[in-house]
């Protein structure tokens, strides 16, 4: 009885006074909805927030309007050597990474160089045009008929030149231990004097010794010049190529190339790649995770254990000598004339006064790209100087060969697009292979282990050797992959027998093991 008294005692002072039991039942949910609301937009807020600000994301990316033209996304680049081709190929392989486009990659890192093009070079390759392929810019020796097989019928055409004299001088430097005509010779001057005293046509390697540009581009270099020649070449390539661009006047080329491409600004704004240093290499020997594949990329001897300085590379040269360069490398010469004579005419069609401002954008827009990239001022450096071995040039011959390190504390966006933009060649290729063909963990980590030897397994290699008077060993950079089989012949006629997964001579067996 006291209990139900007290009982009712207090609903009345509750009710009665306090308010109803429904209100606070009320009040107490409506005080709960709103913590948790609270609680629920801290978190909200902490993971959901906006990216931060990228420079790559500002209106300065995109440039002057282009009007409206659409983006052309079929692109064959004939990358020509010692040419700055390197930093194009960066620009194609970073517009077409960013919009997911497929590449015409290589098996090995060279489409068959430097037999002349075939289509079956191409990785993923099922037949003419039953794939779409994007973009092909790896090094090749052009064969227009082999390319249409691949690349789709609306394919913009384009390459790059440049001074044959100067081309001699990087490509003497490069090639040194490589190009029996250049190892013979004490100085590029040496050779210059009296080219047919170190040249032999019939060696390995040695058309890097003359036309280099007029072999890229498919024709035989070392035929007699005559103008009646030099015209028919300049015709194969005006009917095929849309634009020739002049390795000397570069940033005019970008402009170019952005207009006919219709691209953005950034997409053509780039910093020097696979540049040489001056100075020699003091350790002699190719080295480094990369050896092997930057090998193969270029075709070049490795010699196992031997380590030893090098000689700098005399480059120097008199006006007489550099006048005697041209005349040997007459064909070259020849089309670097007739179209650096059409680069201009280009530009004047163009308009003189706008290529000026288009060029102050790109120099500008390079400038603050590289002071938010890059560490040191934006300048190149030694590769021992780079943290990151992924990023690190692959170095070959007697210079030097610089790259770059990322500024840090790069947000995630900024990070991978400065990346993009200082990723040497050879390590791209890599990314963008391993994108488009997807391997199992396992697969991936035993093509890894390879790469430190002397190729790369992705897509087979092929050793040799070397029919040539040296007798060295090499190492060919390309792999036929499914286009030859155990006892069918190299390209110079040596048989081939299986190891594992690779094609090698039988005398290479036992090296192998």
């Amino acid at each position: 009885m006291v209990f139900r008294r007290r009982a009712r005692m207090l609903r009345w002072l509750v009710c009665g006074r306090l308010g109803p039991v429904w209100m606070w039942k009320a009040l107490l949910l409506f005080a709960a909805i709103a913590f948790a609301g609270q609680l629920l937009g801290v978190i909200f807020n902490k993971s959901v927030q906006p990216a931060a600000h990228s420079i790559f994301s500002s209106p300065d990316a995109q440039g002057p309007s282009l009007g409206s033209c659409q983006p052309h996304t079929h692109i064959m680049f004939l990358k020509t050597h010692k040419t700055a081709s390197s930093t194009v190929l960066n620009m194609l392989y970073r517009f077409g990474e960013e919009r997911n486009l497929r590449f015409a990659l290589p098996l090995g890192y060279q489409l068959g160089y430097p037999l002349p093009f075939n289509a079956h070079r191409v990785k993923g390759y099922r037949g003419p045009r039953a794939i779409e392929f994007h973009i092909m810019g790896n090094h090749m020796r052009f064969n227009k008929l082999e390319v249409e097989k691949v690349m789709p019928a609306d394919t913009f055409y384009f390459s790059i030149i440049r001074d044959p004299v100067t081309l001699a001088e990087s490509s003497f430097a490069y090639y040194k231990e490589v190009a029996p005509a250049f190892r013979k010779a004490k100085g590029l001057g040496d050779f210059a004097d009296d080219p047919r005293k170190y040249y032999d046509p019939r060696l390995r390697n040695n058309h890097y010794a003359r036309n280099l540009l007029w072999f890229d581009f498919g024709m035989d270099h070392n035929a007699n010049f005559s103008m009646a020649l030099a015209q028919r070449g300049e015709a194969m390539i005006r009917r095929t190529f849309k634009l020739i661009l002049v390795s000397e006047y570069f940033d005019q080329s970008m402009i170019l190339l952005r207009h006919a491409l219709c691209w953005p600004l950034d997409a053509v704004v780039s910093f020097s790649l696979n540049a040489r240093q001056q100075k020699p290499i003091s350790t002699g020997g190719m080295s480094g995770n990369w050896v092997g594949k930057a090998a193969a990329a270029a075709a070049i001897g490795v010699r196992a254990g031997r380590s030893q300085p090098k000689t700098p590379p005399n480059l120097s040269l008199t006006e007489d000598q550099r006048e005697k360069l041209r005349q040997w490398n007459a064909l070259d010469w020849y089309l670097y004339k007739v179209f650096n004579r059409t680069f201009w005419e280009e530009i004047d069609r163009f308009g003189r006064a706008q290529m000026e401002q288009e060029m102050t954008l790109l120099r500008t827009r390079r400038e603050d790209l590289a002071r938010v990239c890059l560490r040191d001022g934006g300048k190149p450096v030694e590769a021992q100087r780079i943290r990151d071995k992924n990023i690190r040039p692959y170095q070959s011959g007697l210079v030097k060969i610089l790259g770059y390190e990322l500024q840090p504390g790069l947000d995630n966006i900024t990070m991978m697009a400065c990346l993009r933009m200082i990723r040497p060649e050879i390590q791209y290729k890599d990314v963008l292979d391993t994108k488009q063909f997807p391997r199992a963990p396992a697969v991936q980590a035993q093509s890894g282990q390879l790469s430190q030897g002397l190729m790369a397994a992705a897509g087979g290699t092929f050793l040799r050797q070397d029919s040539s008077r040296t007798g060295e060993k090499v190492v060919r950079g390309e792999a036929v992959g499914r286009t030859l089989e155990e006892g069918e012949k190299d390209w110079d006629g040596s048989r081939l027998m299986r190891s594992n997964q690779t094609l090698i001579r039988p005398q290479e067996r036992e090296k192998l093991r």
